[in-house]
C-alpha cells in the first residue's frame, strides 16, 4: 500500500468540487424563463443569487490560495452574471484554478500561511484550513441551490457521486466532456 498523502484528499475535493458544479449549473441551464432569478426561500433569496455568491467566494479564496491580493474588490459586484451560460464559464475557469492548485500541493504548502486580504486587515491561516473552509462553503450553497431546483420545473441532480471509486459508472460521459480520466480522481 502506498505512503499517506495529505494532498490527497484535497485534490480529490476539487475535482469533486468541478464535476458537481458542472452537473449542477447544467441542471440550472435547463430551468424555464423566469426560474432562474424568481424569489426562493433559502440563505440568498434566488438560485442566481446563491450561484453569484458561489463563484465570487471561490474567485476570493482561489485568488488568496494562489497569493493574490485581489481581497474585498471581489465583491464590488453583488451578481456579476445574470445568466446561467455566463455563470457557468466563470465557474469552470476558478474551478479549473483550484484543482490546479491542489494538483500543485505538497505536504509543506498544506501548512504554509495564506493571506487573506480582508479590506482594514489581513488574515493568516494554514493552506490547508483555508481549504477546508472553501470547500465546506461550496458544498453548503450547492446543497441549498439543489434545494431550490425542487420548486422548479427541474429535477435537482445527483451531487454525491464523486468520491469515491465505485461512484466511476456514474461520472463516465462528465469525466470524457472534461477531458479526464479516471485515474486522476484516484490518485
Amino acid at each position: 500500500m502506498p505512503a499517506f498523502d495529505p494532498c490527497r484528499s484535497f485534490r480529490k475535493l476539487a475535482y469533486n468540487n468541478a464535476l458537481a458544479n458542472r452537473r449542477l449549473l447544467s441542471a440550472c441551464a435547463m430551468l424555464q424563463p423566469g426560474e432562474f432569478e424568481a424569489p426562493r426561500t433559502s440563505f440568498f433569496p434566488s438560485i442566481k443569487e446563491t450561484l453569484n455568491h458561489i463563484v465570487t467566494v471561490d474567485w476570493f479564496y482561489v485568488d488568496s490560495l494562489e497569493g493574490g491580493t485581489l481581497g474585498l474588490r471581489t465583491f464590488e459586484v453583488d451578481e456579476p452574471f445574470d445568466d446561467v451560460g455566463s455563470l457557468t464559464e466563470a465557474q469552470a475557469k476558478v474551478d479549473r484554478r483550484l484543482i490546479d492548485l491542489c494538483e500543485a500541493l505538497t505536504p509543506e504548502k498544506l501548512v504554509s500561511t495564506v493571506n487573506v486580504h480582508r479590506g482594514q486587515r489581513i488574515q493568516h491561516e494554514r493552506m490547508e484550513d483555508i481549504l477546508g473552509h472553501l470547500f465546506q462553503h461550496q458544498t453548503h450553497h450547492r446543497g441549498q441551490v439543489h434545494a431550490m431546483l425542487a420548486g422548479t420545473t427541474v429535477k435537482p441532480p445527483q451531487l454525491d457521486e464523486f468520491i469515491v471509486a465505485d461512484d466511476a459508472r456514474f461520472r463516465g460521459d462528465e469525466l470524457a466532456a472534461l477531458g479526464w480520466r479516471e485515474e486522476d480522481l484516484m490518485r
